[in-house]
């Protein structure tokens, strides 16, 4: 099933908005696997990351 996560991370100074779509079993791995792919690729921390949204497409 695929999941679109969307929110924003801090980017530097400012927040930047996102919107991933992600396959997963269900909306918690889907979250995970956000936060992996925000953290590897953008070198983010969870704790900057904050999710708006999680919705099945």
């Amino acid at each position: 099933m695929k999941f679109e996560v969307e929110g924003v991370f801090r980017n530097g100074m400012v927040w930047q908005k996102f919107r991933k779509v992600v396959e997963a079993h269900n909306e918690k791995f889907a979250l995970e696997k956000v936060y992996s792919l925000l953290g590897s690729n953008h070198k983010v921390k969870r704790n900057l990351i904050k999710i708006k949204s999680i919705k099945a497409v």
